[in-house]
């Protein structure tokens, strides 16, 4: 009925439901309140080191794995083409390292000289690292960015995001232990709220074989509306806030174009980057580039849960036969109505609301996943029934009053507390005081930040537990290639010389030259086909031996 996605002969994840491979992207806002003039990259490199040394201290090895750029392809258009690199924005050529050193970085603090635990032997910063959960922190423009390791599913999509405010909160702490260097803050949001806009994206594996005008037609009117159920609030109206307000998308008044390549200028709804770190005949990897940064997560929850369901339906050409008239500034006017009554119009000169789109392809993929045999709770895939239930019961909600949804929606959330100062102190949305009620939301430190307060008093719905999240911090997933990377990483660390989405290399004395394992396949190297692997080995000359059928390097005397 609808493409599978498959791995090795034999393995593929079931269809028409909520599970597929996914992952995503978070770019941290940055601020050194002691050091209003630092500069933001050079700030963000010494996050990157901070965690190198937290992670050194945790684990012998593998902290400081660098990024392969190798497979990177930035400029490959989904469309047909590529962009010609001279006439590229410099913010698109994301295939090639940032170049920072440490007396770059100690000058940016003001000081002469600078030690970095870790830093390597020219006394470069780490830019990159590769973490032995199989995710990727790094330098990306100005911000610090974490990319979750792949997952198969939603809930564990919530997870191993979750876990990367973990790993920024622990570096936020290592900066902070320092006192001959300026605390560094970091917060989960999409916004300095002066113009200034940074992502947090999302990232789902396709058949190549769906055509792309189908899934921009199918992916539009409900990238329009899906704010509703996973924005994350906004203080202020328009890129700069100069206009009073609330609205319910971080990132709607960003964003320029219906479709394109660029992600930081010209921002597109839906998004053209063919770079699939996969098998590129067989796979295609969606690039989504339109969500908030959620800490709330049933939100998170939703945009992963949701956005895989409709990729379902454009799978099964199913999807809702909708068309909307402008969808930039239809995005714009439902992100600008907290009260979800704003309607935008269809093409065919039909006005719905946000909720009415939601509704249409909530009933599709209910309907489809009916079809496939996944949507049972006992019979299902185990995962699209938990998504078709809660997206069914917080549309519901919202549509009654959109204040019920205060524990699971964010902006609902952040909206409710705002209104309570609001309230109490007779405030108008343009005061400062709530622009800093806003920011303190976000802020990852759980003494700080307003959403761990209302967490920590059963105020925020969970799906998954504080146990879960830990454990993702220092565990790959175990059912994606993430299991490799990531036990690479942890087991071998000392050997691995590079690592990316597609491949691991190592760096084996006595082997004579770098062995790169490829990993194209997504739901490949799992626990199941390679957890015996790594267990049967403490030293990376046997393990590759194995793996490749090579015959071992001596033993080390």
């Amino acid at each position: 009925m609808t493409a599978r996605v498959e791995g090795a002969p034999g393995e593929s994840l079931p269809a028409g439901g909520a599970m597929r491979v996914m992952g995503s992207e978070t770019e941290y806002g940055i601020h050194a309140p002691s050091a209003p003039g630092a500069n933001a990259t050079m700030m963000s490199a010494r996050i990157i080191q901070a965690y190198a040394t937290v992670t050194r201290q945790r684990a012998a090895g593998g902290a400081e794995t660098r990024w392969d750029y190798t497979d990177e392809e930035p400029l490959h258009d989904a469309r047909g083409w590529t962009v010609d690199r001279a006439s590229a924005d410099p913010s698109q050529l994301t295939d090639q390292p940032p170049v920072l050193d440490a007396e770059a970085v100690a000058l940016a603090y003001g000081r002469q000289e600078l030690e970095l635990d870790g830093a390597d032997e020219s006394g470069s910063l780490l830019m990159n690292m590769v973490l032995g959960n199989g995710a990727r922190l790094y330098v990306d423009h100005a911000h610090p960015e974490y990319s979750s390791p792949e997952v198969t599913n939603p809930r564990d999509a919530v997870a191993w995001d979750a876990a990367g405010d973990l790993v920024a909160l622990a570096t936020v702490r290592k900066v902070a232990a320092d006192t001959s260097l300026p605390p560094i803050n970091l917060y989960k949001n999409n916004t300095d709220n002066k113009a200034v806009s940074y992502g947090s994206h999302e990232n789902y594996l396709m058949p190549r074989s769906v055509p792309f005008g189908d899934i921009i037609r199918g992916l539009t009117p409900f990238f329009v509306a899906r704010q509703v159920t996973c924005g994350a609030g906004r203080v202020g109206i328009g890129q700069d806030s100069s206009t009073p307000g609330y609205q319910i998308s971080q990132r709607a008044d960003f964003f320029e174009a219906e479709v394109g390549l660029e992600t930081t200028i010209r921002r597109p709804i839906i998004n053209t980057r063919d770079e699939p770190h996969a098998t590129a005949d067989k796979y295609r990897r969606l690039h989504v580039i339109i969500g908030d940064a959620n800490l709330s997560q049933v939100s998170n929850y939703l945009k992963f849960g949701t956005t895989a369901m409709v990729l379902s339906l454009i799978e099964a050409g199913q999807a809702p036969r909708i068309e909307v008239h402008e969808p930039v500034q239809a995005l714009q006017a439902v992100s600008h109505d907290t009260t979800l009554t704003a309607t935008v119009r269809l093409l065919d000169g039909r006005r719905v609301t946000a909720l009415d789109i939601q509704w249409m392809y909530f009933e599709a993929a209910a309907k489809l996943a009916q079809e496939a045999g996944v949507a049972d709770s006992v019979t299902g895939d185990g995962h699209t029934h938990g998504v078709l239930e809660r997206w069914e019961a917080t549309l519901s909600a919202l549509g009654k009053d959109p204040a019920s949804a205060a524990s699971s929606v964010e902006w609902v959330a952040k909206k409710s507390l705002l209104e309570g100062y609001r309230n109490r102190d007779s405030l108008s949305w343009d005061d400062a005081r709530l622009g800093l009620v806003d920011l303190q939301w976000s802020d990852i430190r759980p003494e700080k930040g307003l959403y761990y307060r209302l967490l920590s008093r059963d105020r925020m719905t969970r799906i998954v537990d504080d146990a879960d999240i830990t454990r993702a911090v220092g565990e790959p997933p175990s059912d994606t290639r993430a299991y490799f990377r990531g036990r690479c990483v942890s087991s071998f660390g000392k050997d691995v010389v590079g690592a990316s989405w597609d491949s691991v290399i190592f760096d084996v004395p006595g082997l004579g030259k770098l062995q790169r394992v490829p990993t194209r396949e997504p739901l490949r190297g799992t626990q199941a086909l390679t957890g015996a692997l790594f267990d049967r080995h403490r030293e990376a000359g046997t393990f590759l031996a194995e793996l490749l059928g090579q015959t071992p390097p001596p033993p080390k005397s």
